[in-house]
């Protein structure tokens, strides 16, 4: 897979690869009817669509010339130095092919001038802390999550860049 900027006519592939990532990853955890709400809102068209054009942002999809297997949305935060990775979702059929590193080094490139990368994890989803402990990120505390979602606490990791 190769990673390019996402555009319009990726919205509802990327919708579909976001909707059966956390159906995969959050069911068990806190019911399919939960996380539908959730992806209906969070991963609505709309929603997406709003991230195209969002200023100091990057919106990127891995593909395959046949499927968008991966996601990332990354877009700096008041302190044009620390970004914050919004998104990271690889498919489960995808994972473990590179492309969570693939998509990660070009939000990294896609900043030059950023020293901190930062990410939010649940504190449930071990598979991704694990990726991101991995790819040098390191724990720099914790937040209570939105109220809407009602759901576990969120992890807070950083990376140093540059």
């Amino acid at each position: 897979m190769f990673v390019r900027t996402a555009g319009e006519r990726d919205l509802a592939a990327v919708r579909t690869l976001l909707v059966e990532t956390w159906h995969a990853t959050y069911d068990a955890l806190y019911g399919t009817a939960k996380v539908t709400e959730i992806t209906d809102e969070w991963h609505s068209i709309a929603s997406l669509r709003s991230r195209l054009t969002r200023p100091n942002s990057e919106f990127l999809v891995a593909d395959d010339g046949k499927r968008i297997g991966g996601m990332a949305f990354a877009a700096a935060t008041a302190d044009a130095k620390v970004i914050l990775l919004n998104q990271l979702y690889v498919h489960p059929d995808c994972q473990r092919r590179g492309i969570g590193q693939a998509l990660l080094d070009e939000v990294e490139a896609s900043f030059p001038e950023a020293r901190v990368l930062r990410v939010e994890v649940e504190e449930v989803n071990g598979s991704a802390i694990a990726f991101y402990r991995s790819k040098g990120f390191l724990p720099v505390g914790t937040a209570a999550d939105s109220p809407e979602a009602s759901r576990s606490t969120t992890l807070n990791f950083e990376k140093p860049l540059g």
